[in-house]
């Protein structure tokens, strides 16, 4: 990506993470990257490609903050929980909730070139998931799986909220870990 591209995502990140994607036009991302609205339709073609790249560049920060967390670990059982630690250091900059949870409310059409990336996010942790329970010896993977992936959207869904759950949250995914064994 150019180094103009690279502006203009992260002004879109910023933009449609704080503001919201629908109540954010491109003349203002154009504004905040110091780009014209030409340079931003040369370089994505539309709104929609741009919110696809804003995803995609936020997911792939997401995941290698996840695998790290995951790679910390000596013990396997503790692994399977240990996208809740990363949450805990994700949160630290990120309070309006899941940009991929707000996205999928915002752009509802699956045709959007941003729904599949954001669905594709909440798929790729429930499926993570299940290889960490699988390769920890856990019973029934696939359900605790999805069992962890709630627990985890729980936890993304409150954080706006005057509330601190994700360490309660994590402690019931180790629970629900173990009893799994």
């Amino acid at each position: 990506m150019t180094p103009a591209g690279r502006r203009i995502v992260a002004a879109a990140e910023e933009l449609f993470y704080d503001r919201g994607i629908t109540a954010v036009g491109v003349d203002l991302i154009a504004e905040h990257s110091g780009v014209t609205k030409r340079t931003l339709y040369n370089r994505f073609g539309s709104k929609d490609h741009l919110v696809a790249a804003y995803l995609v560049e936020r997911d792939r920060r997401w995941r290698s903050l996840v695998r790290a967390a995951v790679d910390a670990c000596d013990d396997p059982v503790e692994a399977v929980t240990a996208p809740f630690d990363a949450l805990r250091t994700w949160s630290g900059a990120n309070t309006r909730g899941c940009a991929f949870t707000n996205a999928l409310a915002e752009l509802p059409d699956r045709a959007h070139p941003a729904y599949a990336i954001a669905a594709g996010q909440k798929l790729w942790l429930r499926n993570l998931f299940e290889e960490l329970a699988t390769g920890a010896g856990r019973a029934r993977p696939a359900t605790l799986a999805t069992q962890l992936l709630v627990l985890h959207e729980g936890a993304l869904a409150t954080q706006p909220l005057p509330l601190d759950t994700l360490a309660d949250t994590t402690a019931l995914a180790r629970a629900v870990v173990r009893a799994a064994g």
